[in-house]
C-alpha cells in the first residue's frame, strides 16, 4: 500500500469518525427538548395528560415504525447517502413542527421520529463495516455522543424559552441548527467517496431466531424506560415541588451522566466471559434511581437522577452493542439492527402513552414507579438471554 493511499484511508477514517459523532449528537435532541416545556406546552396548545403523553410517544413509535425503511433505503442508495436525507429531512421537521399548530406539531414530532429510527439502524452497521476491531468501543464513544446531545437539549430548552421572550417555538426550533451542521459535514466527507449500496440477497429471517427476539425486547423494554424519562421526567419533578429550569437540569444532569457509563459498560463487558452480569447491574441502577426520582423525599433528587443516568448511559449502548456483537458480519449486524430498532422501538411508545394515561386516571405519580418497575424487571428477564456470547442465525 502506497504512503498516498494509506494517508487517504487515514483521512477517510478520521473524518467518518467526526461525521458519526456529529450525526449522533443530534439523535436524541428532537425528543429531550420536549419535555423541559412539555406542561407549557399543553397549557399553550389544551393539551390533556394523555394528548401529552401521545406527543411523547409518537416519535419513539415512529422510531421503530421508521426502522424497516432503512435497509430499503441503504440498498437503493447505500448508508452513507441514506442517512444524510434523513438528517435534512430532520432539520426540516424540527423547524417546521413549533409554527404549524397543534396538527404541525404532531406532524413534525413523527418526522423526526422517524429519520432518526432510519439513522439509529444504519449506524451499527456502519460501525461493524468501518470499525470491525473496536465495535464495541466505537459504540460506546457515539453513544456518548448520543447522550451529551440529548442531555445539552434538556438543559438549555427551557433557558433558551426564556431567552426568547418566553416563546416555546423558537426554543424547540432552535434544535434544526445542530442537524443541519451535521448534515452539512457528513455531506462533506462523502465527496466524491464511493459508497457501496447494501446488496439484497436471500436470507433466513430473524423473526424466526430466538436471540434476535431476545435482544429486541430488550431493547424495546430499556428503551422504553429511557423515553418515559426523557418525556416526563421534568413533569413529575415540577409536580413534586421543583421549578421548571431545575426540572429541566434534572433531566439534564441525568442524561450527562450517561457519558462515562456509555463508554466504559460495553469496554468493561468486552473483557467479561459476556454481558449478563453489566446488564443486571445497570438495570437494577435504573431501578433505584426511578425509585428514588418518584417516591423519595425531593431534597435527594440530584443522588437518584445521578445513579439513573449512570444505569441509562449503560443499558443503552449495551443494547446497541449487541447489535454489532451478536452478528457475525455488517449485513447481518445491520439487518439484526433493523429487527431489533423494530420491534423494541415500537414497544418502547407504550411506555410513555401508558404514564400519560395513568396520570390523567389517577392524578398522582405512585403507580407510575410501578409500571416502571415492572418494565425494567422484564428488561432483567430478556438481558439474561441477549447477554450470552451467542450469534444470530447460528444454528
Amino acid at each position: 500500500m502506497s504512503r498516498k493511499t494509506s494517508h487517504q484511508q487515514s483521512r477517510n477514517t478520521i473524518m467518518m469518525f467526526v461525521g458519526m459523532m456529529l450525526v449522533a449528537l443530534n439523535l436524541r435532541p428532537a425528543l429531550t427538548s420536549v419535555g423541559p416545556v412539555l406542561k407549557t406546552i399543553g397549557d399553550s396548545l389544551s393539551l390533556s395528560s394523555i394528548g401529552q403523553g401521545v406527543l411523547t410517544t409518537l416519535p419513539v413509535l415512529l422510531l421503530g415504525l421508521a426502522a424497516p425503511i432503512a435497509p430499503r433505503a441503504a440498498r437503493k442508495l447505500g448508508m452513507e447517502r441514506s442517512v444524510l436525507v434523513a438528517l435534512i429531512l430532520l432539520g426540516m421537521a424540527l423547524i417546521a413542527r413549533p409554527y404549524l399548530g397543534v396538527s404541525g406539531l404532531f406532524l413534525g414530532t413523527a418526522v423526526a421520529g422517524g429519520c432518526i429510527g432510519v439513522m439509529s439502524v444504519l449506524l451499527p452497521g456502519i460501525v461493524k463495516r468501518d470499525f470491525p476491531e473496536s465495535a464495541s468501543l466505537m459504540t460506546g464513544i457515539y453513544t456518548a455522543a448520543l447522550c451529551t446531545g440529548a442531555a445539552v437539549a434538556a438543559g438549555s430548552t427551557e433557558p433558551l424559552r426564556i431567552a426568547f421572550g418566553n416563546a416555546w417555538h423558537p426554543a424547540l426550533a432552535f434544535w434544526a441548527i445542530p442537524a443541519l451542521i451535521a448534515a452539512a459535514a457528513w455531506w462533506l466527507q462523502l465527496d466524491g467517496k464511493h459508497t457501496p449500496k447494501t446488496p439484497h440477497t436471500p436470507t433466513t429471517s430473524l423473526f424466526k431466531d430466538k436471540l434476535a427476539w431476545q435482544i429486541a425486547f430488550y431493547m424495546g423494554l430499556q428503551s422504553s424506560l429511557a423515553y418515559t424519562v426523557f418525556g416526563w421526567l421534568p413533569t413529575i419533578l415540577q409536580d413534586r415541588g421543583l421549578e421548571a429550569v431545575d426540572a429541566g437540569l434534572a433531566l439534564s444532569v441525568s442524561i450527562l451522566v450517561q457519558v462515562p457509563t456509555a463508554i466504559a459498560v460495553p469496554w468493561v463487558a468486552s473483557h467479561m466471559r459476556d454481558q449478563r452480569f453489566m446488564l443486571v447491574l445497570v438495570m437494577l441502577a435504573i431501578l433505584v434511581g426511578i425509585g428514588g426520582s418518584i417516591y423519595a423525599p425531593i431534597e435527594g433528587i440530584w443522588l437518584w437522577v445521578v445513579v439513573l443516568g449512570l444505569g441509562q448511559g449503560g443499558s443503552f449502548s449495551i443494547a446497541l452493542t449487541l447489535l454489532a456483537v451478536r452478528a457475525r458480519d455488517a449485513d447481518t449486524a445491520a439487518r439484526l439492527s433493523g429487527m431489533a430498532q423494530s420491534v423494541g422501538y415500537t414497544m418502547a411508545a407504550l411506555g410513555p402513552l401508558f404514564v400519560g394515561v395513568l396520570h390523567e386516571t389517577f392524578n398522582n405519580w405512585n403507580l407510575t414507579g410501578v409500571f416502571l418497575g415492572l418494565i425494567a424487571v422484564g428488561a432483567i428477564v430478556a438481558g439474561l438471554g441477549a447477554g450470552r456470547q451467542l450469534y444470530v442465525l447460528d444454528h
